[in-house]
């Protein structure tokens, strides 16, 4: 048989809670009518482990404001061990930037509605996330700088 190219192959290996937290920094919170005001941060990197495996983690970072005190801060950073063979070289930015980090949410957002839960708050469900647009927006955003 002629030389064959290796099948391209992406697979989440592993899942996992890499770090958690919530913080209550004050229980008067908790004497106040609720009406909070959510500031929502996501973040993603990724870790190269060996020639085939990634470590992606996506970090979300909730804070509560009630009556402008801090109600809490909840933050989930939920990793991945991908494996990625034969991607070429030129696709494997999107997928680090914006497939992962797309797999990854559901389990983020779960946590978060879980620790939220625990620390006797109302269930907080984060909305889906368009990490394709999110990426795609912040390689416009690097071509830009690029070009200034």
């Amino acid at each position: 048989m002629a030389d064959e190219q290796a099948q391209p192959q992406l697979a989440l290996e592993r899942i996992y809670v890499k770090d958690m937290s919530l913080e209550v920094p004050g229980a008067e919170v908790f004497t106040k009518e609720w009406n909070p005001e959510l500031d929502i941060n996501l973040s993603s990197n990724a870790d190269k482990l060996d020639d085939d495996h990634y470590q992606v983690v996506l970090t979300v970072n909730v804070t509560a404001k009630n009556s402008d005190t801090t109600a809490f801060i909840a933050e989930v950073h939920q990793a991945g061990i991908f494996l990625l063979q034969n991607i070429p070289e030129d696709q494997i930015g999107q997928i680090l930037g914006a497939y992962c980090p797309n797999v990854l949410f559901p389990y983020a957002r779960e946590v978060i509605s879980d620790i939220v839960t625990r620390g006797s708050f109302p269930q907080l469900l984060l909305a889906p996330v368009n990490f394709d647009q999110a990426y795609a927006q912040s390689q416009q955003q690097i071509a830009g700088e690029g070009n200034a």
